[in-house]
């Protein structure tokens, strides 16, 4: 081989993601490497691109700021999730008191939670979790866009994660506010055996509104023009759920997140994917083509 062919050779390993820097520093204290050092290598594989070390995915966590909405079955394993993973700081809105029912699927509370408020013990249940890890919150009830704006403006977030489903406007309240503020956001759910997880980034692929006219126009509905899918589909009073469906909807949403902060691995934004519990193996995957006349996000210019 020449000179040439080995430079070449070493540039495609690097390009590939095989090649790292031994000598790289990391800023990590010794007891977040031993926390870390079985995610890492997960991380690592997962990795298809270029790093210097093993632990810049890692690093990416620790300086990331999260909000995230809703600590119930979803956003309860979401929150343990992103701690154990070690996410830099993680803020929680949450509005409710524990109750008996709450237990067959939310982990961060027990018996003796009932009556208490929801965020007071999630709070002291993570910070349980990892010390390493600033987790904040407050207790406020999301009413319109302009609770989230309010949010978001006031924390210089790298994300929002969506794990509440209620207002059944929250999730279009949250694509409106998002968009504006050009923040990544992502959602998760458990609808009967379906557990699926959205990934949002303004001006990259579809948007929330661009998947759902897409969903809509593919599952043909039959309803007229302005009616609202609950016609077709209405809502119970309650969501009927398991841990299993409300840990599988957590998992996916805490990595989705968890992608879209370190790049690992690498999502194209603009989709919905899940798992149907009714039928194994055959996956939920939703990706439509963003829509020009979109009223959320046709104004933006594509990335």
């Amino acid at each position: 081989m020449t000179p040439e062919d080995v430079s070449q050779a070493l540039a495609d390993l690097y390009g590939a993601g095989f090649v790292e820097d031994i000598g790289a520093p990391n800023p990590l204290p010794p007891h977040e490497r031993e926390r870390h050092s079985r995610g890492v290598p997960l991380l690592r594989w997962m990795d298809r691109g270029p790093r210097l070390t093993p632990w810049d995915a890692q690093l990416r966590l620790r300086e990331a700021r999260v909000l995230l909405v809703g600590l119930g079955g979803t956003g309860g394993h979401a929150a343990q999730n992103l701690v154990a993973s070690g996410v830099g700081h993680l803020h929680c809105v949450e509005p409710d008191t524990v109750e008996l029912s709450n237990l067959n699927r939310q982990p961060l509370y027990r018996e003796s939670d009932i009556g208490r408020p929801k965020l007071d013990a999630a709070l002291a249940t993570l910070r349980a979790l990892n010390s390493d890890v600033e987790i904040s919150g407050e207790r406020r009830e999301i009413q319109g866009p302009e609770d989230l704006a309010d949010l978001i403006g006031r924390g210089s977030y790298d994300l929002l994660v969506v794990a509440a489903d209620r207002p059944v406007d929250i999730w279009r309240w949250a694509n409106r506010v998002c968009i504006a503020a050009g923040l990544p956001w992502v959602d998760a759910g458990y609808r009967g055996p379906l557990a699926t997880a959205g990934v949002y980034v303004p001006g990259t692929g579809a948007c929330w509104e661009c998947l759902r006219e897409g969903e809509f126009a593919r599952r043909d509905l039959r309803i007229a023009d302005g009616q609202d899918e609950e016609i077709a589909s209405p809502r119970m009073a309650w969501n009927p759920a398991t841990s299993v469906t409300a840990a599988l909807s957590g998992a996916l949403l805490a990595h989705a997140a968890t992608a879209l902060l370190t790049g690992v691995p690498v999502l194209a934004p603009g989709f919905r994917f899940g798992v149907n519990l009714m039928v194994p193996g055959d996956p939920v995957l939703e990706r439509f083509p963003r829509l020009d006349d979109c009223p959320a996000c046709g104004h933006l210019t594509p990335r």
